[in-house]
């Protein structure tokens, strides 16, 4: 008879833990939770892109396409006609600006980030959801936890994750803002 108090006291502990894992996981990307916000804001203003100046270098923008609760594509980069995006913002051409960049910007200062769940960069995500991927001059990052598939070791890896996760949060705080300038 005392067997099923100890099954769910049990059961508590074991999805406390697996909350606090996530929660650790979330805190360990500073990404999630401007991810989360970028998805939410969006969706409040029925809108799936958005693009902003991006504050990080003179002449760069940075844009994304939203695909409701499933999927973040980003870019970021210089552009060699700054004047042309500046009025596609003017006239809020996000999905024009996301095109130009991903198309056609300058190839050392692009950025793409592809976020599988619109959640933030994970260093690796669950079985069933595609990994994120991160590119920044060329160079391709799968964050799927297996540096070894990349040829690289844990400390690359986790470092490689860092960078790559601060430089995304820096382009979804830019989107963020120009959402606020439109409210």
């Amino acid at each position: 008879m005392n067997v099923l108090p100890r099954l769910i006291g049990g059961s508590l502990a074991v999805a406390g833990m697996l909350a606090a894992s996530t929660a650790a996981d979330a805190q360990d990307s500073k990404s999630a939770v401007l991810a989360r916000q970028l998805s939410a804001a969006l969706d409040a203003a029925k809108l799936d892109s958005i693009a902003a100046k991006d504050s990080t270098a003179p002449d760069a923008y940075c844009a994304a396409l939203y695909f409701a609760g499933a999927q973040l594509l980003v870019v970021s980069g210089k552009y060699s006609a700054p004047m042309y995006l500046n009025e596609r913002l003017a006239k809020k051409e996000y999905r024009d600006i996301y095109l130009d960049l991903n198309g056609a910007s300058v190839p050392d200062s692009k950025v793409f980030v592809q976020d599988g769940a619109a959640d933030g960069l994970k260093a690796k995500n669950g079985s069933n959801q595609a990994p994120d991927i991160f590119e920044a001059a060329g160079k391709q990052t799968i964050f799927d936890g297996d540096p070894k598939k990349q040829k690289m070791s844990d400390q690359e890896y986790q470092k490689a994750f860092s960078d790559a996760d601060d430089r995304y949060a820096q382009i979804l705080t830019a989107l963020l803002a120009q959402l606020k300038k439109m409210s």
